[in-house]
């Protein structure tokens, strides 16, 4: 049998972008309506930055991040505790052959940000990335 066109490539593929998508749409609209009645997530605004589905769509890692980063670790363990009522959520939105198990994450994004902005910001990158005077 001939290799499928879609396994030479690394990364995520087009069903997978679209599914995290959805799934990422469906969680942030649970936790802004505040659907989870946990102490832990009361009154906490959190940023759902990207879903990562596993190939075979039986899984999902979502980052998420709670507005300014204060007690992410807290609202992530949170979260991970009422994963069941966010996947039922889930699963009535979005028509999927399986139901997928969902991890939640710290999404570090914003603080892989910040050390790139200071990584770019030192004196000796700065002169070499300049443009010389022509």
């Amino acid at each position: 049998m001939g290799k499928r066109y879609d396994q030479d490539r690394s990364g995520p593929n087009q069903r997978q972008l679209r599914v995290g998508e959805l799934i990422r749409r469906t969680v942030a609209e649970v936790l802004q309506r505040g659907d989870i009645h946990d102490p832990d997530l009361s009154g906490v605004s959190v940023t759902v930055g990207e879903v990562q589905p596993t190939p075979d769509l039986k899984a999902a890692v979502i980052h998420v991040l709670p507005l300014g980063g204060q007690n992410a670790e807290l609202v992530v363990d949170a979260l991970n505790r009422n994963a069941y009522e966010i996947r039922r959520t889930v699963n009535k939105s979005v028509k999927l052959k399986f139901s997928p198990e969902l991890k939640f994450v710290v999404d570090t994004t914003f603080s892989n940000l910040d050390e790139t902005r200071r990584l770019l910001a030192q004196d000796q990158v700065v002169k070499d990335i300049a443009t010389p005077d022509e």
